[in-house]
C-alpha cells in the first residue's frame, strides 16, 4: 500500500513540475541583436492600415544591442514592425505560428545585414528582399551608366541590359512564389503585386481599344488578394488597396464609390473572413462620414443604412448603432441632390421668411452665430461674394442660430449685411443639429433656383470657385443634350 501512495504522490509531482514549466514558456519570444543600438527600447508592433500600428510589446536593448520581446499569450498573426526609438526606422517581421525565433542585424543596412533563426518566413522575407535589392542595384548602375553615355548604340545596348535585368527579376519572383506558394510572405507579395495587363484587343476600326488597360486594370485589381486570411488586416496593403480602388479607380461622385465599395465588400463576404469585412465596412464608412468631396456623404448614408443597420457590420454595442442612426436621419436629407428643408425663421421686422420663398438662381444659406469667431471672420469674405454676385441671382439667407437678437442685429450693422436675408434662428423653435447638421458654425449650404442642395460644408472662400464649376458643368450638360438631341443632317442626293 505505501508502494502506491509513493507512486501517486510521485505521478502527481512530476505533474505538477511539468505545468508549472509549461505556464513559465513564454507562448511568444522573439529575440534580437542588433549591431548600431544600446541602451534603449524598441516597440513591436502590428501594422493597422498604412501609417498606422497597435504596439504590443516592448523591449529594452543593452549596450551590445541585445533585447528579447516575451509573452505569455500568441501575438496576433500579420506583418510587424520592430520600432527604433527614433521612430524613423525599423525591422519588418512576420509573425505566423511560428513565434520563437531570433535574428540579427545591423543598424548599416538591416536588410543586407538580416540573419533569420528559426523562422522559415522571416528568412523566406529576407532572402527574397536581398536579391531583389541585389538585381535593383544592379539596374540603376546600368541607368547611370547610359545617362553618361547617350549615342544611339550605346542606349540600344543599356536598354537590352535593362530588360534583361528586369525579365530575370520577374522570373526570380514568379519561381520564389510557386516554391513558397503557401507561405505568407509569398501571399504578402502577391496582394503587393499590380495586374500585369495584355495588349488592348483592336476595336472594329482597327485602333487598340484605349480603355482596355484601365477596364482590365480595375477588373483584375484584387486578383492577388487573400479576402480570406485574416492576417492581411494587420498589414499595410488592404489600407493601400483600398485607397488607391476607391479614390484613384473609381469616378468620383457617390453613386461611382457606392458600386466599388459594395464590390470589394462583396468580395469580403464571399471571404468569409469577419476582420477582413469589418475593417473594409469601417474604413470606407468611416471616410465617408466628413467627405472630402462636396456630395460623398452619400457614401457614408449607403454603408451605414445597408451594413451597420442591417446587422452585416458585427457591432454588438447598441449605443454604436443608435448613433448611426441618428446620424443618417439627420443628413439624409441633406443630401446633394435633395430639396433643402424648408424653415422659417423672423427677420429684423418680425416678418416671418421662408426659404421656399426665396426667388433668385442661388441661394447661399448660412448658418451662423454672431459671437463666433470663425463665423465673424468668415463674413466679410461672404459679403464681398455676395456683392460681386448679386446680380447674377444670388441670394444669402443667413441664419443666426443663438445668441441674442440684440447681439444678432449689432452683428448685421457691424458687418453691414442688411441686404441679405437674415433671419433670427431661435424664432424658428429649431434643433438646428438636428435639422441642419450644424454642430459647429459657419455652416454653409448651396441651392440651385429650385431649392436642391448643390453643395454643401463649403469654407465661405470656396463658394465662388464652387458655383463657378457648377455652372460650367452645367453649360456642358446641356451641350451635350442639346447635340444627342440634334437630328442627323440629312445626306446630300448625289
Amino acid at each position: 500500500m505505501k508502494e502506491k501512495i509513493l507512486t501517486i504522490s510521485l505521478f502527481v509531482s512530476l505533474v505538477f513540475v511539468r505545468q508549472m514549466l509549461f505556464a513559465q514558456t513564454p507562448a511568444y519570444s522573439i529575440g534580437a541583436k542588433v549591431n548600431g543600438l544600446k541602451d534603449s527600447t524598441c516597440i513591436l508592433a502590428h501594422y493597422f492600415g498604412f501609417n498606422q500600428y497597435i504596439p504590443k510589446d516592448t523591449a529594452r536593448a543593452d549596450a551590445n544591442g541585445n533585447m528579447r520581446f516575451e509573452g505569455k499569450k500568441k501575438l496576433p498573426e500579420g506583418l510587424y514592425l520592430m520600432v527604433f526609438p527614433d521612430k524613423k526606422r525599423w525591422v519588418e517581421l512576420l509573425i505566423t505560428d511560428q513565434q520563437r525565433f531570433s535574428f540579427t542585424a545591423d543598424t548599416t543596412d538591416l536588410v543586407e545585414t538580416m540573419e533569420v533563426v528559426g523562422s522559415d518566413e522571416n528568412k523566406f522575407f529576407y532572402d527574397y528582399q536581398k536579391h531583389m535589392k541585389a538585381q535593383f542595384a544592379e539596374m540603376n548602375v546600368v541607368r547611370a551608366q547610359k545617362k553618361v553615355r547617350d549615342d544611339d548604340i550605346s542606349k540600344v545596348i543599356f536598354n537590352k541590359k535593362i530588360d534583361n535585368l528586369q525579365q530575370a527579376a520577374r522570373v526570380f519572383r514568379n519561381d520564389f512564389l510557386t516554391t513558397n506558394d503557401k507561405t505568407f510572405a509569398a501571399k504578402l507579395l502577391r496582394a503587393a503585386a499590380e495586374p500585369d495587363v495584355p495588349p488592348a484587343p483592336k476595336l472594329a476600326n482597327g485602333r487598340p481599344d484605349s480603355l482596355f488597360a484601365f477596364n482590365y486594370y480595375k477588373a483584375h485589381y484584387w486578383d492577388g488578394f487573400d479576402f480570406t486570411d485574416e492576417r492581411m488586416v494587420r498589414t499595410p496593403f488592404l489600407q493601400r488597396k483600398l485607397d488607391v480602388y476607391i479614390k484613384d479607380l473609381t469616378v468620383q461622385n457617390a453613386d461611382s464609390i457606392i458600386k466599388s465599395a459594395d464590390y470589394v465588400v462583396g468580395k469580403a463576404i464571399a471571404g468569409g473572413n469577419k476582420e477582413i469585412k469589418s475593417y473594409i465596412i469601417w474604413y470606407i464608412t468611416n471616410k465617408y462620414e466628413v467627405p472630402e468631396i462636396v456630395g460623398t456623404d452619400a457614401v457614408f448614408v449607403h454603408m451605414s443604412e445597408k451594413y451597420y443597420l442591417t446587422g452585416i457590420m458585427p457591432i454588438v454595442d447598441s449605443s454604436t448603432i443608435a448613433k448611426i442612426k441618428d446620424k443618417v436621419k439627420t443628413i439624409k436629407p441633406l443630401l446633394v441632390g435633395k430639396v433643402f428643408p424648408d424653415m422659417k425663421a423672423q427677420d429684423s421686422l418680425g416678418v416671418f421668411k421662408a426659404v421656399s420663398g426665396i426667388k433668385s438662381d442661388f441661394t447661399v444659406v448660412f448658418f451662423y452665430d454672431p459671437t463666433c469667431g470663425h463665423c465673424r471672420e468668415s463674413t466679410p469674405e461672404l459679403k464681398k461674394f455676395y456683392d460681386t454676385n448679386r446680380s447674377r441671382g444670388v441670394q444669402v439667407y443667413a441664419v443666426a442660430v443663438s445668441n441674442t437678437p440684440e447681439q444678432w442685429k449689432k452683428y448685421i450693422g457691424e458687418f453691414k449685411v442688411g441686404d441679405w436675408l437674415n433671419v433670427y434662428g431661435p424664432s424658428a423653435l429649431l434643433d438646428y443639429r438636428k435639422a441642419y447638421d450644424v454642430y459647429s458654425t459657419p455652416v454653409v449650404y448651396v441651392l440651385d433656383k429650385d431649392k436642391k442642395i448643390i453643395g454643401k460644408r463649403l469654407g465661405v472662400d470656396q463658394i465662388g470657385d464652387f458655383l463657378g464649376f457648377y455652372q460650367t458643368r452645367i453649360l456642358k450638360q446641356k451641350a451635350t443634350i442639346i447635340n444627342t438631341a440634334s437630328p442627323a443632317p440629312s445626306k446630300t442626293p448625289k
